[in-house]
C-alpha cells in the first residue's frame, strides 16, 4: 500500500494478530472498520471488534452471502437469529451489496455479501446478560420462549414470569423479538418459586 499511495502511508497500520485475540490496537482509536473477514469466523470477529473498539462509528465487511443475510435480518424473518440480534446491539445493520464468486481467484464455492453497520448507542441494559438470553432463546429455536428459556430462568414457570414482567408473550419465539425486547427481558428480576 505504501508503494501505491505514499502520501497516505502514515494513515495505515497493519496489525499482525489473531483477530479473535487482539485486545488493543496501536495508534489513535479507529472510527471505521473495512474488512474482508475470514468466512469461517466472520461473526465472532465482527462482534469481538465491535466490543473491543467502541470508537468504531461504522463498519463495512465482506462475508459469505448467507452470513450477510443473517447479520442484516430483522425480527420475524427466517434468517433472523443470534448473529442478527447481537449485531443489532451495536448498531443498525443492512446489506450493502452482493459480490459474485467469479471476481475471486481461486473461485470459492460461495457468493459473498457486503454488510454495513452504523453504530448507535446500545439499548439500556447489560450486554452479557442480554447475549445470554439471546443464546438461550435461539438454542431451541422452534420452541416457545417459555420452554426455550426454562433453563436460563430456572423453570418454565420462572421463564413465563420473567417474560410477562418484560411484556413479552410467553408463547412467542425468539425470532419474533427485537434486541430491545431481549434487553428488557434480561433486565427482569428472577422470581422465587
Amino acid at each position: 500500500m505504501a508503494d501505491r499511495l505514499p502520501a497516505l502511508a502514515d494513515r495505515l497500520s497493519v496489525v499482525e494478530a489473531d483477530a479473535l485475540r487482539v485486545d488493543a490496537l496501536p495508534g489513535p482509536p479507529p472510527t471505521a472498520l473495512v474488512a474482508n473477514l475470514p468466512y469461517n469466523v466472520a461473526v465472532p470477529v465482527l462482534l469481538h471488534l465491535l466490543e473491543l473498539l467502541p470508537t468504531l462509528r461504522r463498519a463495512l465487511v465482506l462475508v459469505q452471502a448467507e452470513v450477510a443475510e443473517r447479520l442484516a435480518a430483522g425480527p420475524g424473518t427466517s434468517a433472523y437469529g443470534v448473529p442478527s440480534v447481537k449485531a443489532a446491539w451495536y448498531g443498525s445493520v443492512r446489506r450493502a451489496g452482493s459480490i459474485g464468486r467469479r471476481v475471486f481467484w481461486p473461485e470459492p464455492n460461495v457468493d459473498s455479501g457486503l454488510v454495513a453497520l452504523d453504530r448507535r448507542p446500545p439499548p439500556p441494559g447489560d450486554r452479557a446478560a442480554t447475549f445470554a438470553v439471546v443464546d438461550a432463546a435461539f438454542a431451541m429455536r422452534r420452541k416457545s420462549l417459555r420452554s426455550a428459556l426454562a433453563r436460563w430462568a430456572g423453570s418454565p414457570a420462572a421463564a413465563e414470569a420473567r417474560l410477562r414482567a418484560a411484556g413479552i408473550d410467553p408463547h412467542a419465539r425468539g425470532e419474533q423479538l427485537s434486541v430491545e425486547d431481549f434487553t428488557r427481558l434480561a433486565g427482569t428480576v428472577p422470581q422465587d418459586g
